[in-house]
């Protein structure tokens, strides 16, 4: 911590001096904050129709901007090496008004469509094309004015470090502001526009911190640092801690930002949670008076590393509240921690910038583990759990053991480990009673190594083993039923479960079923002939009904796109004389239903299956005009959904692509999000009419579920019979509710309706 330089005798103009450069600093580093993290899911949101809307566009993004932070607050702390107090001014006023001339945000050009493969850095390079420059000018803005700050002579300079908190406060409206007011009022244009505008707001503001710094008598600077001259620089191992205390919230940032948004929606409204809680850590902690102290926090963090094992062991399908809450609450908490160290072990304001760049090292670091590292090292999400028992190496030293216990803590746990863990792979599989026990094994774990932690003062080595053991458990013996294997790609984990006695296969991503197979009658013998579309295709359920109506309305071999092959349960849905063609862009998915021990449908039904590769919306538009009879959308990740493919604009693609009497099928089943209104709303405005199916079969046993699917055509007799069957309402659409475009979605809304309707 710094000491404070003795003030200096204060006067009226003194007075209104100080007032004046607090006002104008405070408000230039608020205002940065605010373009700087409202920019993330404005531009991130750009993009995603490029990739399929999948969630790891946000995590490969959030490695662009914490990579490209660290770059800003170096470039801040090598300017601020130079002697002379014009320079950095004028040097970065210069380079905010050359990153001016790039706005308003816009998608490079020779960048409008992905390559086949190596996604993720495909899209940093569009990034750093597209916006690095502004992005760059406005990441250095807060260690930079921090640093003119404390050389304006201003009373309050000596510790600098609560700017800090004002300039968060600014990232963390940003943030909660977008899918709160943002997006659901304001086009992307309107919001690029206003980004602009507050752009060049900024660079004023800017001009007036230089200004009020360049007017500073030459020795404020002097007599502000004078107080740190013998302060001792920050040792190299304290400088490491900084690092990696700094990594480990920022990946589990990454990580918990990629769980939850796998299973809701790949849309800012649920990136920008865990990332304003990231922001809120940092206001908090660097408060002069911290509204949550650190000893309750570190006091509390063993309880939250604790709540996160529960959480993973437990598995299944939790509510929406349950899975946010839990997962944000207890990432809240770690975070604190870290933050609330690091903010404890802050140096003097001699030291600042090399402070920042340390914080903004680590936060790269951890970015890149998580985002770029980890999907490509581990076949499932194991970059959470590791981050999880890392966040126990973040409390401060201490081991309150009695030496007894001390000598005897490493060998018992490895027992415990040996007598927990080997049954499972001695055996081939888990022994039942553990299997019977597994929630309660890895979470008894998990809470006794939390009381010790709390209690006994546990050391940190101590605890993280534990904590490690109680995770390895939660993976050794997972929630799923029957024997789980795993497949990554950019867009998402996918499990294939094969059911304890290999009746069904079942292809999950999440907690959400995507397909399933019946490999076994009940009699225990094994399924012949051409396999029997289940899950949501079933013959009676939304989707079958549809194709068969239409199939009889046309009374000739139908000609079909699906944009989207799952487990390609919908390959047998086709009948001889038919020509059914698929749209898909995870190559991972193709493999998978190709493969006959995880499904037999392609192979039965289409073996020379050759589905079109990429985003649908690029792929799907270079489709011939009135060509197909029936369009059936079914592109959903787990509970995410592409957005750009539930548009006005996507309507009118698959519009054009239907014969004259032909109708788009959109499967719009979903646990978190009510989207049947908002595709009767794209609909509506290109002229079609729409019906609604949501029917509960009751034989999710049979794995046949429940399913809600809206059918769109031109005209009733389109659509066969459906049109005048009970099960199939035909539905207007809402004059009060937006029609959602590509410059326009709002997914708050959609989750409102799904909670108001309680189903």
């Amino acid at each position: 911590m710094t000491s404070l330089a003795t003030p200096a005798v204060t006067t009226p103009s003194s007075v209104s001096r100080n007032r004046l450069i607090l006002v104008v600093y405070t408000s230039a580093i608020f205002v940065s904050a605010l373009l700087l993290f409202s920019v993330q899911p404005l531009f991130t949101k750009m993009v995603l129709p490029r990739l399929g809307g999948s969630p790891a566009v946000w995590s490969v993004a959030m490695v662009f901007f914490q990579s490209l932070l660290l770059a800003g607050y170096a470039y801040a702390h090598y300017l601020m090496q130079v002697k002379n107090r014009l320079i950095p001014v004028v040097v970065h006023l210069l380079l905010l008004l050359v990153a001016l001339l790039t706005l308003p945000l816009s998608i490079a050009g020779g960048w409008g469509e992905p390559p086949s493969s190596g996604y993720a850095f495909w899209l940093l390079g569009l990034f750093a094309v597209s916006i690095g420059l502004p992005f760059f000018a406005l990441a250095a803005n807060n260690p930079l004015l921090q640093a003119w700050f404390v050389r304006t002579g201003h009373p309050d300079g000596p510790d600098p470090y609560f700017l800090y908190a004002s300039s968060n406060i600014g990232s963390f409206l940003a943030l909660l502001s977008y899918p709160v007011l943002l997006e659901p009022m304001f086009t992307l244009r309107t919001q690029n526009l206003l980004w602009t505008g507050g752009y060049g707001l900024l660079i004023v503001l800017i001009a007036g911190c230089g200004a009020l710094l360049l007017r500073s008598p030459a020795m404020a600077a002097v007599d502000t640092l004078a107080a740190d001259a013998d302060t001792p620089a920050p040792a190299w191992g304290l400088r490491a801690r900084w690092i990696f205390l700094a990594a480990v919230p920022s990946g589990l940032l990454i990580a918990v930002t990629a769980h939850i948004a796998t299973d809701v929606a790949s849309a800012p409204l649920l990136w920008v949670l865990p990332l304003s809680l990231y922001l809120l850590t940092w206001v908090l902690v660097f408060q002069s008076r911290p509204l949550l102290p650190h000893r309750w926090m570190l006091m509390v963090q063993p309880l939250a590393i604790m709540g996160i094992v529960v959480l993973l062991a437990v598995g299944g399908e939790q509510n929406l509240l349950l899975t946010l809450g839990g997962h944000l609450l207890c990432f809240f908490i770690i975070a604190m921690t870290c933050h609330g160290e690091l903010a404890r072990t802050r140096p003097a304001a001699k030291y600042l910038t090399g402070f920042y760049v340390a914080l903004s090292f680590g936060g790269m670091i951890g970015g890149l583990f998580a985002g770029l590292i980890a999907p490509f090292a581990f076949s499932w999400v194991a970059e959470y759990p590791i981050l999880v028992a890392l966040a126990a190496l973040c409390r401060p030293p201490g081991d309150g053991l009695n030496k007894r216990w001390r000598r005897w803590y490493w060998p018992l746990l490895a027992v415990l480990a040996v007598v927990l863990i080997a049954p499972s792979y001695s055996t081939g599989k888990v022994i039942g009673w553990l299997d019977e026990q597994r929630i309660y094994i890895a979470s008894a774990v998990a809470v006794v190594a939390m009381i010790l932690a709390v209690l006994c003062k546990l050391g940190r080595w101590k605890f993280a083993a534990a904590i490690a053991l109680a995770l390895v458990l939660a993976r050794v013996y997972p929630p799923d039923q029957g024997r789980v294997e795993t497949v990554r790609s950019f867009f998402g984990v996918h499990k294939i479960v094969v059911t304890p006695n290999g009746q069904y296969h079942v292809l999950m991503h999440g907690t959400t079923t995507h397909g399933a197979q019946k490999f076994l009658n009940n009699d225990g013998t094994p399924v012949t002939g051409r396999p029997e579309p289940i899950s949501y295709y079933h013959k009676d359920g939304g989707i079958g009904r549809a194709i068969t109506a239409i199939r009889e309305r046309k009374g000739v071999p139908l000609r079909v796109a699906v944009i989207g092959l799952g487990a390609g349960t919908l390959t047998c849905a086709s009948e001889p004389g038919e020509t059914w063609k698929f749209f898909e862009i995870d190559q991972s998915m193709v493999d998978t239903a190709r493969d006959p021990k995880y499904f037999s449908f392609v192979k039965n039904c289409a073996p020379d299956l050759k589905p079109v590769m990429g985003d649908a919306r690029l792929t799907f538009a270079r489709e011939p005009d009135g060509v197909y009879d029936l369009i059936i959308v079914d592109a959903y990740s787990s509970d995410a959904i592409p957005i750009h493919l539930a548009t006005q604009e996507a309507m009118k693609i698959y519009k054009d692509k239907l014969t004259p009497q032909g109708a788009v099928v959109m499967h719009v089943s979903n646990r978190n999000l009510e989207l049947a209104s908002v595709v009767v709303g794209i609909a509506k405005a290109n002229d079609l009419k729409s019906w609604v199916y949501s029917e509960d079969s009751n034989r999710d046993s049979e794995y046949i579920f429940p399913t809600e699917v809206v059918v769109s055509a031109r005209e009733d007799a389109d659509v066969g019979k459906l049109a005048s069957s009970d099960l199939w309402e035909e539905t207007d659409a809402d004059p009060n509710q937006r029609i959602w475009t590509d410059d326009y979605s709002n997914v708050l809304g959609a989750v409102y309706r799904r909670l108001r309707d309680g189903e």
